[in-house]
């Protein structure tokens, strides 16, 4: 008899059953063969005692086996009854599961369709309040602001009026809503036309008239147009807000206090003037060279070094941050965190200046965790670079950045002779003139010297705008107040890969044999 048992639990058990009856079989069958009735003792028994032995040795025989048989037959007979009741209990079981999931999904469905309807209904009650809230709060303005013609309309008899008859106020100083009195004293001080020009460049880090060209450029962009509810802030107040804040790096609420404004204008006054200086005057004010600036700029490196073909002063420094609240490894500074003896996080910016100190490329943004040259490889001069743009020209960059076609960097091994300690010294002036730059930067606006309150994300648009700010005291030959020079400590590591070029190396020997040997290296290294 054969049966599909599906269950695995009973499968174990069936097998244990079956291999039972398998073994009463075989013994079964084993008595069988090995049946005797008994011993025969005496050789010499006739033969009719043989015959009746044979005789009742085949009825035992046969008896044994019906036994067996009957046995297994029965065996077989409960197995199959007891596989049917199971089959039948376990199918019962399952239906019953079946039956209570489907009740349980019908009734988390009904649950969760009752709560999206209540969802809605309560949306329709929030959305429809919400229209007339805005009914009645624009009724209510409205009102309130006819009323305020009304009582300017008896007080203006020359007020004007519209040809429908209804009143115009006239122009002048009208009463605004919900503004609160603060002092402008201080800002209404500097903004006196009789304000000492010392005074005023000594807090905006600028004269007047360079100011007043800022303000102008800006005009169109920052310029607001005045409402019924309030006064815009003046253009020259905005511009005065941001650059008194990238100059002094004072907290927003001492600004907020000096200017007469609330904090969060002032703060988004000095993100709006930072994105107008960077679309509108960064292109003026802010870019690489053209081919003739170029041949001046060639011109005036030989003269102070006597290396030739060299374009640009490059340098990379590091600007304080708070600690992000994402990636914060890669804005882990290492080296100043040890020297300063405190957790410091920065961002850095990587800058390429003329003899003049006015930056013509900067890359800003990238992590403070990264060393010179993987800043250099990420920024838009190395694409420059490869796009073929700085071919036959170098950029001279400290020992932290590798030598390459057209990146001239100092000899940095152990044991230099004297031609490689009068190349470095001449490497060493042309560096400076960046090096001096960013501490003129810093100096100049000394937010970049504190970790600022501006999010990680418009931190590049405020640094950008401060490089525009120092190109343009720069040019106008703006003087600073010594007292605000400051001293620069970024550290400096050789990379790994220091010589990634074969013909460079060969380039820079030349130039240094050439500068010894033409009387054009100094005698310093020899003290």
């Amino acid at each position: 008899m054969k049966s599909d048992v599906s269950r695995p639990e009973e499968g174990d058990h069936l097998a244990s059953d079956y291999s039972y009856y398998y073994t009463l079989l075989q013994e079964t069958f084993d008595q069988m063969n090995d049946y005797k009735p008994r011993q025969i003792g005496d050789e010499n028994e006739t033969s009719s005692t043989i015959e009746l032995d044979e005789e009742e040795e085949q009825q035992g025989k046969q008896q044994v086996k019906t036994k067996g048989l009957k046995e297994i037959l029965t065996s077989l007979l409960l197995i199959e009854d007891q596989e049917k009741s199971d089959k039948n209990e376990w199918d019962k079981a399952q239906e019953e599961d079946k039956m209570m999931l489907e009740a349980n999904h019908n009734k988390k469905t009904k649950a969760m369709l009752d709560f999206r309807t209540e969802c809605q209904e309560y949306d329709d009650i929030l959305d429809q309040t919400t229209r007339v809230r805005k009914r009645k709060s624009r009724a209510a303005t409205a009102a309130i602001a006819s009323a305020v013609v009304a009582v300017d309309s008896e007080n203006n008899p020359n007020q004007k009026s519209t040809p429908s008859g209804a009143p115009v106020a006239a122009t002048g100083p009208q009463r605004r809503l919900w503004v609160k009195t603060r002092s402008k004293d201080w800002w209404d001080k500097c903004n006196n036309p009789d304000f000492p020009d010392q005074e005023f460049r000594k807090a905006f880090r600028m004269g007047k008239d360079t100011f007043e060209m800022i303000c102008n450029e800006l005009t169109s962009v920052v310029a607001k147009e005045n409402t019924m509810l309030r006064d815009a802030v003046p253009v020259r107040q905005r511009v005065a807000v941001c650059i008194w804040r990238l100059a002094t790096g004072e907290p927003l609420r001492l600004v907020s206090r000096r200017f007469g404004l609330g904090i969060s204008t002032c703060h988004k006054l000095v993100l709006e003037v930072c994105s107008a200086i960077k679309n509108v005057l960064m292109p003026k004010y802010l870019q690489w060279p053209d081919d003739e600036s170029t041949a001046m700029i060639k011109d005036e490196f030989a003269s102070v070094s006597g290396i030739p073909n060299v374009v640009g002063s490059m340098y990379t420094t590091h600007i304080p941050i708070i600690a992000p609240k994402i990636s914060v490894a890669a804005y882990f500074n290492k080296r100043h965190t040890e020297r300063n003896q405190k957790t410091s996080y920065s961002i850095t910016v990587q800058g390429v200046v003329d003899p003049r100190g006015v930056f013509t490329d900067v890359c800003i943004g990238w992590p403070g965790s990264m060393p010179d040259d993987q800043v250099l490889e990420k920024s838009a001069l190395h694409q420059r670079a490869n796009g073929g743009l700085l071919k036959d020209v170098w950029i001279v960059g400290s020992c932290g950045y590798p030598l390459m076609d057209w990146v001239l960097v100092p000899y940095t091994q152990p044991h230099l002779t004297w031609t490689q300690h009068a190349f470095n010294e001449k490497i060493g002036e042309i560096q400076r003139v960046a090096k001096d730059a960013f501490a003129r930067l810093k100096g100049r606006w000394s937010c970049l010297q504190k970790r600022t309150e501006v999010k990680l994300q418009d931190l590049p648009v405020v640094l950008g705008a401060c490089c525009v700010l120092h190109n343009i005291c720069e040019i106008r030959n703006e003087e600073m107040d010594p007292q605000l020079m400051i001293e620069l400590m970024d550290d400096e590591m050789v990379p790994e890969a220091a010589l990634r070029s074969a013909n460079a190396m060969k380039v820079r020997d030349s130039i240094a044999h050439n500068l010894l040997h033409h009387n054009h290296a100094g005698t310093s290294f020899l003290s």
